[in-house]
């Protein structure tokens, strides 16, 4: 766990899975990957396995120790729903969220076809918040087995935004954050792009969170759009007042 993330939409970080594979066109220059190899060759114990998905038992006690509330992004460093990770594994860190209702906990898949079908075997207290990752047309799809789920909250994160994502289905979403790729090998973002889902947005009444611009140096960029920053969070009554990460 780590509190005061650098991630701007999240508070603390939360990973009783680590690792993953590709899946997909903005997995090409996953961070968590960069950073799970260094942090292995660190002679980090947590991450002896490198970027292989591994469950951490240990894990699953950690939000109970919090007792300040935290909204918590889980498995910032894998996927949760990976095919590796065993679905009585996903149910009781689901439990685990269920307990601990002083947190908010962020929850973030690409695998959107698994979501769909565990969801049905899973509990959804309404301080998990449910999203999926579309960085382009082709995976628009995962916003429709999202909608699906009996999330209280639903988000998406469009980022990398690596190319126009064209009409996106926003009835039943909540919240959407926008981001362009950072790191080595950045991809670019167009503003129209970004224009676009804003746009779409505030006709469909999702709150808009636009999170960087990205590039090789991304602080160079920063997260203005057309002279503001755009921090907008989803109105919840989870936990009362809500947070403000702008």
């Amino acid at each position: 766990m780590a509190l005061n993330s650098s991630i701007e939409w999240t508070e603390a970080t939360w990973n009783p899975v680590t690792g993953c594979t590709h899946i997909s066109a903005g997995c090409a220059h996953c961070y968590a990957e960069r950073f799970a190899l260094r942090l292995q060759a660190a002679g980090m114990p947590k991450y002896r396995n490198g970027f292989e998905v591994t469950t951490h038992e240990k894990e699953l006690l950690t939000p109970q120790s919090w007792r300040k509330p935290h909204t918590v992004f889980l498995c910032s460093m894998g996927d949760l729903f990976h095919d590796s990770v065993p679905s009585e594994f996903i149910r009781r860190v689901f439990g685990v969220m269920k307990v601990c209702r002083q947190h908010r906990f962020q929850v973030l898949t690409k695998r959107s076809v698994r979501l769909k079908q565990l969801a049905p075997i899973l509990p959804w207290p309404d301080n998990v918040w449910m999203g999926v990752t579309v960085e382009d047309a082709r995976n628009v799809h995962r916003i429709a087995d999202l909608v699906a789920t009996p999330a209280k909250v639903k988000f998406l994160s469009v980022e990398p935004l690596i190319g126009d994502v064209g009409r996106l289905p926003l009835k039943g979403i909540d919240w959407v954050i926008v981001g362009g790729e950072s790191g080595p090998g950045a991809r670019p973002m167009k503003k129209e792009w970004v224009l676009s889902i804003k746009q779409q947005c505030e006709k469909a009444g999702a709150a808009f969170y636009f999170k960087q611009w990205g590039g090789t140096r991304k602080h160079l960029h920063g997260r203005e759009l057309d002279g503001r920053e755009y921090s907008e969070m989803p109105v919840v009554a989870d936990r009362s007042p809500a947070l403000d990460l702008g």
